[in-house]
């Protein structure tokens, strides 16, 4: 007989190992969105409400503009490093220890990144917006939490959801940079630190309603409902990780969308303010531009875990090849139509959303559970490092080349992600996902 949800660690492991009631799985569901979509709204929040004012906190303590963007690629290098460690804990532990421990780090590295601005500490602020960046990282892991106990038909409309929850902190974030500079004004704390204290107080929040409401743990809970050979000793470490995309052409499939679609996104994305700037569009335009391709990202990705579920995997992997491809030939000849401009950044999102919703449910469904953690976190620190790189060498490319040949480079690193699809989808034609 089985017995309500509870956690024990009967398996001879030493880990932790739930019991669950499949009766109350559609209230676990129901629960677990809950808690994953609160947190989303939270976590979401307090990274954009600092980020905005990073570059000139950066040059602040710096004293030149020429590392004002080093502080913004610290974090994304810091959401990368941090990705492995979190899977391996989750791996041991479950989710909830993960991303708790996630939001502490960006929690601690926002209080670092404030005492770095008050002692004028550049070293130090790297510190701590490398640390700060673990909370991006566990953001991003967030929504896998949410395919844990989703039915298979229904994951990527699961992840699509917590997905979709990031809009609200995506555009109220930036909005509240000001209130929450003006906070700490006639103090030590420079008004550009500020929105700092208010993320890492975010974080601690986010960190506490996870840690208090998500239980049982979702991961664990998948595995005991797969059955005991899910318990079995060793194969749940990063290293299975490895083994496990290795063992599944599908599983490289999803690691390659993720990371082409994000790397693409994040290469273009970064430099068109620039471009924008080139061509004689004001601040509050480039904003809606901004704005514009947020909404892509993230707004439509309900519809994207919907067409995922409904059509296929590979069916949406194509569709993002084709957004983001299309995006890069707009945005890239649009010169001084901004308005094309525009409809490329547009695009550019909802291209980013398909891949990011169907890469990511497609990797859930290709590896065992006992893996999936590790191959998770081993997909986030390839997707942030490759994002990474692609937006340090953005700013090469548009000085030497141009935005025109920028946006060839981002189309042209789909290909790959599209032939395989391709490749994948004639080998097992019968196959939907």
């Amino acid at each position: 007989m089985s017995a309500a949800p509870g956690t024990g660690t009967g398996t001879g492991t030493g880990r932790p190992v739930v019991t669950v009631d499949p009766a109350e799985l559609p209230r676990l569901r129901r629960r677990t969105s809950f808690v994953l979509i609160a947190s989303q709204i939270l976590g979401g929040l307090g990274v954009p409400v600092s980020i905005a004012l990073t570059p000139a906190l950066a040059t602040e303590v710096s004293g030149t503009e020429a590392l004002s963007g080093l502080a913004s690629t610290a974090a994304v290098v810091g959401a990368a490093l941090v990705s492995l460690p979190l899977a391996a804990l989750m791996t041991a532990r479950g989710r909830r220890p993960g991303l708790v421990l996630g939001y502490a780090i960006g929690a601690a590295g926002a209080a670092l990144v404030v005492l770095a601005a008050v002692i004028r500490s550049f070293p130090l602020l790297m510190l701590g917006m490398a640390a700060f960046g673990a909370a991006s990282s566990a953001n991003l892991q967030a929504r896998f939490a949410a395919a844990d106990l989703a039915v298979p038909d229904h994951r990527a409309r699961a992840i699509s959801v917590v997905v979709w929850a990031s809009t609200i902190g995506a555009v109220l974030g930036p909005n509240l940079s000001a209130p929450a500079s003006r906070t700490f004004a006639g103090t030590s704390i420079p008004e550009t630190a500020g929105p700092f204290l208010w993320a890492g107080a975010v974080f601690v929040l986010t960190g506490i309603l996870i840690a208090v409401l998500l239980r049982p743990d979702p991961l664990l809970t998948a595995r005991a409902l797969a059955g005991p050979e899910e318990h079995v000793h060793g194969g749940h470490s990063v290293r299975a990780g490895f083994a496990a995309v290795k063992a599944s052409p599908r599983a490289r499939l999803a690691l390659i969308t993720v990371a082409a679609s994000h790397t693409t996104m994040v290469s273009i994305m970064v430099m068109t303010p620039v471009d924008l700037g080139h061509h004689g569009a004001g601040i509050q335009l480039i904003g809606l531009v901004i704005s514009g391709h947020i909404a892509g990202m993230f707004a439509f990705s309900p519809v994207m875990g919907w067409l995922s579920d409904r059509l296929g995997r590979l069916s949406v992997i194509g569709l993002a090849a084709g957004l983001l491809s299309l995006a890069a030939l707009l945005a890239g000849t649009a010169g001084p139509r901004h308005g094309q401009t525009a409809l490329g950044l547009f695009l550019l999102g909802l291209g980013w959303s398909a891949g990011m919703v169907s890469g990511s449910a497609l990797l859930t469904d290709s590896v065992p559970a006992r893996a999936r953690a590790a191959v998770q976190g081993l997909s986030d620190l390839t997707m942030n490092t490759c994002a990474g790189v692609g937006g340090a060498l953005a700013g090469l490319v548009m000085a030497e080349a141009g935005y025109g040949w920028l946006n060839a480079i981002g189309a042209s690193l789909l290909l790959p992600m599209a032939v395989l699809a391709l490749f994948t989808a004639r080998r097992h034609p019968a196959v939907k996902s």
